[in-house]
């Protein structure tokens, strides 16, 4: 076996242990795990998730998943907290202690500190018979029979047990609160995702010009209008500023590649009839989909009762990161 070969095969099984680790977990989560989270969703205090090394990186992750899901979460580490985080405990908040093995020197000064303070004390621990699983109110077993690397040393397979704990928690309390789409919008209003949830067709349009010609306006003076406008395209009006249709860059190169003579033409000789519209207070993620669905690069934006609003630019959506 070639050094590619071995690589390739370690990869595998490393994930193979994990997979395995996994499914020993779903099996650990039973009526004790459904207790515990409402217990934490009927506390008026935080969840204060701990841990040492390892365990404490994924207490990290854990306390970013709550917060950012609607339960108000901190992190203290467990070496620290003897050292006086433990002030940052309130009376209603519950306790998490993350560890493998629950028998931890840390662990084992910490846990009767928080008992002390009066405070619920929860274990994620993969020993049932350990110190904390044992001083803990509610525990969330993560069982894991051996870890991914050769030696059965390095936390892998158990690091991803608590992981995977600690998103069923998130996502089971999640549940419980009916957290929508637009709750996770306020607690992400930054970068890409955050745009997806909360950004609209009308924070977008009005940035743009607004081209538009009338249906009996000129080919040539049309040209002029969607030049000048500088969007690739103009919607086109009757009388009463009524929506009739739109004409873009493709329009004239189709009339152009055919022959068509138009000298003589108005704007209604060639605009399209039906243009793809879409509502100014719809979410500009919606319109990206739309855009994609017909490979258009133009949007026209109406009110409900069909007006033009302005125009909508692919440019647009990929200058805020949604693309």
């Amino acid at each position: 076996m070639n050094s590619e070969e071995l690589i390739v095969k370690i990869a595998r099984r490393t994930i193979e242990i994990e997979c395995e680790t996994l499914q020993a977990l779903i099996i650990s989560i039973d009526k004790s795990f459904a207790a515990c989270v409402q217990a934490i969703f009927s506390s008026p205090g935080r969840l204060v998730v701990t841990g040492i090394g390892k365990s404490a990186i994924v207490a990290q992750k854990i306390v970013a998943t709550l917060n950012s899901t609607g339960t108000p979460a901190l992190f203290m580490h467990a070496a620290d907290a003897i050292h006086g985080d433990l002030g940052m405990i309130r009376p209603d908040d519950m306790v998490l202690c993350i560890s493998k093995s629950g028998e931890t020197t840390e662990i084992k000064v910490l846990v009767p500190l928080v008992k002390n303070l009066g405070n619920t004390m929860i274990g994620m621990v993969g020993s049932q018979n350990s110190f904390l699983a044992k001083q803990a109110r509610y525990v969330l077993y993560t069982p894991v029979s051996q870890e991914a690397d050769p030696n059965n040393l390095a936390p892998t397979a158990s690091t991803t047990a608590q992981m995977a704990m600690g998103d069923a928690l998130a996502v089971a309390l999640l549940a419980l609160r009916g957290f929508t789409p637009e709750h996770f919008a306020q607690f992400h209003p930054g970068g890409a995702l955050g745009k997806r949830l909360y950004l609209r067709v009308s924070d977008l349009y009005p940035q743009n010009e607004k081209p538009a010609v009338h249906l009996d306006l000129s080919v040539t003076d049309t040209i002029l209008e969607m030049t000048s406008k500088r969007l690739g395209a103009t919607a086109v009006l009757d009388a009463t500023s009524k929506l009739c249709g739109i004409i873009t860059d493709g329009d004239l190169r189709r009339m152009l590649s055919i022959g068509l003579d138009m000298s003589n033409k108005k704007a209604r000789d060639i605009m399209n009839p039906t243009p793809k519209t879409i509502l100014g207070d719809a979410l500009a993620v919606n319109a990206l989909q739309v855009l994609r669905q017909y490979s258009i690069t133009q949007l026209i934006a109406v009110d409900e009762a069909g007006n033009y609003l302005g125009m909508l630019h692919l440019h647009d959506l990929l200058r805020e990161g949604l693309i």
